[in-house]
């Protein structure tokens, strides 16, 4: 997804060009103004929707202004809009379409407000007035650079809040009366929807573990369901990840807890060799695409990493093991895929439903009643499916 080659604009008559970043794979713009703390928002508002990036060469306050004056026009809708929204909500009573007119709105912000752009030294410095110290995070997010390079100040701005969260990090349970915090990197899905990790915690672990202490995580991400067994008293546990920042990120916070013992941190697709008395799976929950990098912990295209987990599960769990799925149900709620299907397709894995396990979120997604999804978000429920072979 990532997107990174050059950009070109004119400024006092002279070509400039710099390497170009985006973490939602944007192609570099091809018409870009030059934009300092004259212009207004309302100006700026009409050059980003006519698909005119600025590049701001005055002061970063300012900048940030300019971006959340921005955020309040895209989020004020005119009235003709809200004449055409009632008339589609009239028209439109399928959830599916629902969250499509949602994810395309979403986007459509997203390119609007990402057309603010910064220069960035290939030190991580910003060179305008008044900016922050974002070298370290910039340096955790992108990794050293050798030249300067150009970003939207909606992604630094993601970047910096992705710093503070991994400085922070996010309290997971408490052990001996401590809190056990998880730091995410950036670009790896943060575990702040507890209900999933409860249901980790409390289920009861399998009879097979007693003769074979082992687990699966698959699809670490920031390695929290692996520390979450691990602290349950799994001897030895195996987690896997394609990401090369989730790889870093669970291998950080399981060093960070001194669980190297018991943990192995393995880039692979899916499946390590070999088998185990529990396999966990937390798929992304909804089947659609990712717009961004960011977002393929949110979306698996058509299922794949699900169908993956589960077609391949019986050749890895040992006799008596059980395989341990966590997924909500908003996918279904959303008419993205229908409890039937998941029930065929576990069935076609010989595998059978040895419980289930549910719990309600309380995320303030679930109680917005302004956001575009709540039909949807208030009925979900976050499951942990047992699975074990036929």
């Amino acid at each position: 997804m990532t997107s990174s080659t050059t950009l070109h604009w004119e400024d006092g008559g002279q070509v400039h060009s710099a390497k170009w970043h985006s973490e939602n794979g944007i192609a570099p713009h091809k018409k870009i103004q030059i934009a300092d703390d004259t212009l207004t928002a309302d100006i700026a508002y009409r050059l980003a929707c006519e698909g005119t990036a600025m590049l701001y060469k005055g002061d970063f306050q300012n900048a940030r202004q300019l971006l959340q004056a921005l955020v309040r026009r895209v989020d004020k809708p005119s009235k003709k809009s809200s004449r055409a929204n009632r008339v589609t909500k009239e028209k439109t009573k399928s959830p599916l379409d629902t969250f499509n007119l949602h994810r395309l709105a979403q986007s459509q912000r997203a390119r609007i407000l990402g057309m603010v752009l910064i220069p960035v030294n290939a030190d991580h410095s910003i060179p305008l007035r008044r900016a922050p110290d974002v070298a370290q995070a910039c340096l955790e997010a992108y990794g050293e650079q050798t030249e300067p390079y150009v970003i939207s100040l909606r992604e630094l701005l993601g970047v910096i809040s992705a710093h503070e969260w991994r400085k922070t990090g996010v309290q997971v349970l408490t052990r001996d009366d401590e809190e056990v915090r998880i730091h995410p990197h950036y670009g790896v899905f943060s575990p702040v929807r507890g209900e999933y990790i409860e249901l980790v915690l409390k289920t009861p672990l399998p009879a097979a573990i007693k003769k074979n202490s082992t687990a699966f995580d698959i699809g670490a991400g920031t390695g929290v369901l692996a520390v979450v067994l691990a602290l349950r008293g799994i001897q030895k546990i195996v987690c896997t990840d394609l990401d090369d920042r989730a790889i870093a990120c669970a291998q950080e916070n399981i060093e960070r807890l001194n669980l190297q013992s018991q943990i192995d941190v393995l880039k692979t697709d899916l499946f390590p060799s070999g088998k185990a008395a529990l396999i966990v799976c937390n798929p992304p929950w909804l089947p659609a695409r990712p717009s961004s990098s960011l977002e393929r912990a949110v979306y698996d295209p058509e299922s794949q990493m699900l169908k993956g987990f589960l077609s391949n599960l019986k050749n890895h769990l040992l006799d008596d093991g059980e395989g341990w799925l966590i997924l909500s149900d908003l996918a279904e709620h959303l008419g993205l895929r229908s409890r039937d299907e998941l029930l065929q397709w576990i069935e076609q894995a010989n595998l059978k439903v040895l419980a289930r396990v549910d719990t309600k979120p309380t995320h303030h997604k679930a109680f917005d009643q302004t956001d575009a999804l709540h039909a949807a978000r208030s009925k979900e429920v976050t499951s942990l499916w047992r699975l074990e072979l036929k």
